[in-house]
């Protein structure tokens, strides 16, 4: 592959500090959420009759790990059991990294012992979810089974498969169903009503609805096996025997990034087997998760994975270091908020990003709520300002932080969950979550060869909107991506580079894709599209650019190009 040369602004992250919450600026916007907060009611997004006093309900567990502000909790204890249930199903775990899994570990543990303090406890299981939730159901004679909305395609498509799985299902006490249920942000009644911008939902100036305090639970009186939660290295193991030996060897390719690849290009790999510790990799996997809680009590910190560079653990561990970020100019003698405070400045790459770089993670898993957020930065705000709110912004940077970036991921939430509920124009729009981010794409075709179409500047999927269903039609597989930043993909408060798209299109390509890709680039994307090939060969079969950014350089090329192929200097 040759060398691409992009002229050097590129490379500065100050050059892409400027990205916005609306669907196609590229000015980062600071929006103040309405200030105007509602009572929770207990009405969630769901059909349900009326709990009966001897009927049994099944609370299913995925990314809403908590009971503080829970609607479905709320929801499932009407019922005279509940039954708190997560399933380890590979479709879910295979797209989190080790810290992310470290992570759930932690507030699975945690959940559990709040759901023991309410006199109840966590069943877990390993499985598919079909076959776990079908078989668990007709043990414990559940006829509900709350479960929480997703958008993101693979995870529907689990959901329909569930469905269509408990469908098969009768009992004497009725037929089991699915309730689904979302803990909604804004008073939205119906998704066709949302404004098409951002700019638009501002406008309507909606209400926050506050959050659920954790509901009154009944006792688990019924004789399960509860299981237990996994040390981290049995978890990966479960993963990779799951998705088997060849789908393993092709997803390690996520796990070298593009500063490996080029260190290793550069003075070859490392052959030393041991850290700086003289420990093994592997050793020291062992060591760091079988002495997790050790350590976490130990240290009495709120960054409890081996990195220790993400919030977790429970709720009141997050919202502890919530109140700690927020309070970040007032300075503190506690060593738990100075060690925030810390990571709070070597995480702040740009203003207000240290937020999601320290909570992202923990709101993606459901640890705390985005409204329990919301509502937290909102109340330190009216306690800086004798109860009100200025209409001319938040007085601290930290609370600006917390309430845009909640914002923005409501927003971006709420318009897959429209996309989701709608299929218009030339082809369905389907969500993937990418480091917590949703990115949208769309796919066509039902044979042939792997196609990948990578947009420019400016652009978004809707670029090739003419050209998808005539590339299928010719016999192909087509996928079209809209880049994070760009259309009405997230945009976060992030650095962006174009080593962060490259990893971007890398992992599509792994997760979604499944296989190698014909990649084709216009403008920027060409530039993007060489470089996942340059980096990664083994995702490419081929690339295509078109009017692409950057200039060929053939004696940087370990393959000799023709004078056609070659970007020449003309005179001039």
């Amino acid at each position: 592959m040759a060398l691409l040369v992009f002229p050097r602004f590129l490379l500065s992250s100050s050059s892409f500090t400027s990205f916005s919450a609306s669907p196609h600026s590229l000015h980062w916007t600071r929006f103040q959420c309405s200030s105007r907060v509602v009572a929770s009611s207990t009405r969630t997004v769901m059909k349900s009759s009326a709990a009966g006093n001897a009927s049994v309900a099944v609370l299913w567990f995925k990314h809403d790990l908590r009971i503080d502000d829970h609607p479905g909790l709320l929801a499932a204890a009407r019922y005279r059991t509940v039954i708190p249930l997560y399933v380890f199903d590979r479709r879910i775990l295979s797209r989190f990294s080790d810290e992310m899994l470290e992570l759930l570990l932690f507030a699975l543990e945690d959940l559990r012992k709040s759901l023991k303090d309410q006199g109840s406890d966590l069943v877990i299981r390993f499985g598919t979810a079909e076959h776990i939730i079908k078989e668990f159901v007709k043990e414990v004679k559940a006829t509900n089974i709350f479960a929480e909305t997703e958008v993101e395609y693979e995870l529907c498509r689990m959901m329909d498969v569930v469905k269509d799985t408990l469908a098969t299902v009768s009992l004497p006490e009725g037929k089991p169903r699915i309730v689904q249920w979302n803990t909604l942000f804004y008073d939205i009644k119906n998704l066709e009503d949302l404004p098409a911008s951002y700019d638009g939902l501002k406008k309507l100036n909606l209400p926050v609805i506050s959050p659920l305090l954790p509901p009154k639970l009944p006792k688990l009186e019924v004789d399960l096996t509860l299981g237990s939660v996994p040390a981290l290295d049995d978890l990966k193991k479960f993963i990779n025997d799951s998705l088997g030996k060849s789908k393993d060897s092709w997803t390690t390719i996520k796990e070298m990034s593009a500063a490996t690849v080029l260190f290793n290009s550069q003075f070859g790999p490392i052959t030393s087997q041991t850290n700086g510790l003289g420990m093994s990799k592997s050793e020291e996997t062992n060591h760091n998760s079988s002495d997790r809680w050790a350590r976490r009590k130990k240290a009495g910190s709120v960054f409890v994975t081996r990195s220790g560079n993400l919030v977790g653990g429970g709720t009141s561990i997050v919202l502890n270091a919530l109140a700690a970020y927020l309070r970040y100019l007032e300075g503190t003698a506690r060593d738990d908020w100075q060690e925030v405070h810390q990571k709070l400045r070597d995480s702040e790459t740009r203003e207000g990003a240290s937020f999601f770089a320290l909570f992202g993670s923990a709101l993606c898993l459901g640890i705390i709520s985005r409204r329990r957020a919301y509502h937290e930065a909102i109340k330190y705000e009216k306690e800086r300002n004798g109860g009100f709110l200025s209409p001319f912004g938040y007085s601290t940077a930290t609370i600006a932080a917390v309430a845009d970036s909640i914002c923005s991921m409501e927003w971006y939430w709420l318009m897959a969950s429209k996309n989701q509920s709608m299929e218009k124009g030339k082809f369905a729009i389907q969500i993937w979550r990418w480091k917590g981010f949703l990115i949208q794409y769309t796919f066509d075709g039902n044979e042939g060869p792997a196609t990948l179409l990578v947009h420019g500047f400016g652009a978004f999927l809707e670029h090739f909107r003419d050209n998808i269903k005539c590339i299928a039609e010719g016999g192909n597989r087509v996928w079209a991506i809209t880049l994070l930043g760009f259309g009405r993909s997230e945009k976060p408060n992030v650095v962006y580079t174009e080593v962060l798209w490259a990893e971007l299109l890398r992992d599509f390509i792994v997760e979604v894709v499944g296989e190698p890709v014909h990649l084709v680039g216009n403008s920027m994307g060409g530039y993007f599209v060489s470089i996942v090939a340059g980096l990664w060969p083994a995702v490419a079969k081929s690339v295509v650019l078109i009017n692409t950014a950057g200039s060929v350089v053939p004696q940087y090329s370990s393959v000799p190009f023709s004078m056609e192929r070659q970007t020449l200097e003309l005179p001039g």
